[in-house]
């Protein structure tokens, strides 16, 4: 017998040079956004990195069908990059398990902020947890044939972060990706990412490291290089809004989403992650006013076919002015006013793909703060609702109107068609008859109908035979029982033996 000799595990910089290839322009794990076709995309525009979407350990580990949705990937997607997020050791370990033959690492979910990681208490919910976390991060650097990497946020202590890193390093994490903003800077509150926490980190420990935030464009990922000493660069909403971003280029958006399509012909995915990477793509372009009926298609689209009917109109709108065939006039934008009531503007034409700014948290708490004093002033105008006809409605009937107003619209014919009721009718009065129904009657007549010739009706659930039967039955096994009963009573009251004073036989006979 001759051992079966495995090839040791790479770890550390062996594992970043030889698996991974040194990265340096990497595309971020993102929920229901970096599935194949988007990471195909990103590879075509100089992604050298990509994770997967964050599944959840639980459900990858014991829900074939999931796993079997989460594991879409082909020879052309790598190096590769599966994350996980959990909190229990062994659940992790099982679906890293299932999926270790179809990637190069795995990677824990620590830094998701979202309320959400909060109820399933994983993500950045687990960064207080040290102990927990060194269990896991072992667990797995022990058990699994490829290495395992982390994603974090920092804590605001810079201390704290950095012993933080070391802890996961000690464990046995060969890659580590850490954000620049701490877990309450999210949403409205999100700010700026803080790149000197990410430079201490990177002198204090050994292994590979990617930085994350503040990425909008390429001299972002060389700057951030630069700062900060890290081996790669990690982005996420930044190659949402611009998939060539690690190209440096600014494509038309129509071009992106055509090629995305294209993609996502020859790797299926969800519709809601179509819908979701055009919304993210068409980002200024929707926010202009004229545009509102492009964006409601494109909101009730749920067809491959009315997506790419979206991308043609606005390729075959602002194709001319790209050319220069066509003089462009800057549209009138629906309003997104900051406190300070400055337009947020686009930085390029709108038909080019480029970031998206956020407004800082100040002018965030500056609006809250304004809307508190309204919402206390005797004197404040309310807001008037009206509908299309100009009578005043309530906000409740408005909300109900624009749903509707978001609804697909149909023809005349779908319409008139939804409305006509083929209607057969019941052969002894005038109501529709039961579908289903055996004696082609409606319910009350089919009723009637059993019960005087004591017959059934399955699909109206009438059963009057068979209760009726069933009935006899119980009523024939009552009478069994009792009669069997009275019979044993009957047996145990009878003389078994003589009386005493009765004389012996044999004395008689003497």
């Amino acid at each position: 017998m001759v051992n079966e000799i495995r090839e040791p595990k790479l770890a550390g910089y062996d594992f970043y040079h030889r698996v991974l290839g040194s990265p340096r322009y990497v595309v971020a794990p993102m929920v229901d956004q970096s599935e194949l076709a988007w990471r195909m995309l990103c590879r075509r525009y100089g992604a050298q990195l990509c994770y997967s979407p964050m599944y959840h350990a639980n459900l990858f580990a014991t829900d074939l069908k999931y796993r079997k949705d989460a594991l879409q990937t082909c020879p052309e997607d790598r190096p590769l990059i599966i994350q996980f997020c959990g909190n229990d050791p062994q659940q992790i370990l099982e679906a890293a398990l299932a999926a270790q033959d179809h990637c190069d690492a795995v990677d824990i979910n620590l830094g998701c902020p979202q309320a959400i990681a909060k109820r399933g208490h994983y993500g950045s919910f687990l960064q207080d947890e040290w102990e927990l976390l060194t269990d896991i991060v072992r667990t797995l650097h022990e058990k699994l044939s490829v290495p395992v990497t982390c994603k974090i946020r920092r804590f605001e202590d810079r201390e704290k972060t950095i012993q933080y890193a070391k802890m996961l390093e000690a464990a046995g994490c060969q890659l580590l990706t850490i954000h620049g903003r701490t877990r309450e800077q999210k949403g409205p509150l999100t700010g700026i990412a803080d790149w000197s926490y990410i430079k201490d980190v990177r002198e204090h420990i050994k292994i590979p490291m990617f930085a994350n935030g503040n990425i909008l464009g390429l001299d972002d990922v060389h700057r951030c290089l630069d700062e900060t000493g890290v081996d790669g660069v990690m982005s996420a909403e930044g190659n949402l809004h611009n998939p060539a971003i690690f190209q440096g280029i600014a494509p038309p958006v129509w071009q992106m989403a055509k090629e995305y399509l294209e993609f996502v012909d020859q790797y299926p995915c969800p519709t809601s992650y179509i819908r979701g990477h055009l919304f993210k793509l068409f980002h200024h372009i929707m926010n202009i006013r004229s545009n509102s009926q492009l964006r409601e298609q494109l909101a009730t689209g749920n067809q491959l076919t009315q997506f790419h009917a979206v991308v043609a109109k606005v390729q075959e709108k602002y194709e001319p002015y790209h050319t220069g065939m066509a003089k462009y006039e800057p549209e009138e934008m629906e309003l997104n006013m900051s406190a300070g009531g400055i337009e947020e503007l686009p930085m390029l034409q709108p038909w080019l793909c480029q970031p998206y700014i956020r407004a800082s948290p100040e002018s965030h708490r500056q609006k809250i703060a304004e809307k508190q004093r309204e919402a206390v002033d005797p004197n404040r105008i309310k807001r008037q609702y009206f509908d299309n006809a100009g009578n005043e409605i309530s906000r409740k009937r408005m909300k109900k109107l624009r749903r509707r107003q978001r609804r697909p619209i149909k023809t005349d014919a779908q319409c008139q068609l939804r409305h006509e009721r083929h209607l057969e009718y019941c052969e002894q009065c005038a109501n529709p008859l039961g579908s289903k129904c055996e004696f082609r009657l409606c319910r009350i007549c089919c009723r009637d109908k059993c019960y005087a010739d004591d017959c059934d009706c399955p699909g109206h659930g009438i059963l009057i035979k068979s209760r009726r039967a069933k009935a006899k039955q119980f009523e024939a096994h009552c009478k069994q029982e009792n009669n069997n009963d009275s019979v044993s009573i009957v047996s145990a009251t009878s003389p078994t033996t003589m009386e005493s004073d009765d004389p012996p036989l044999a004395d008689s006979v003497s």
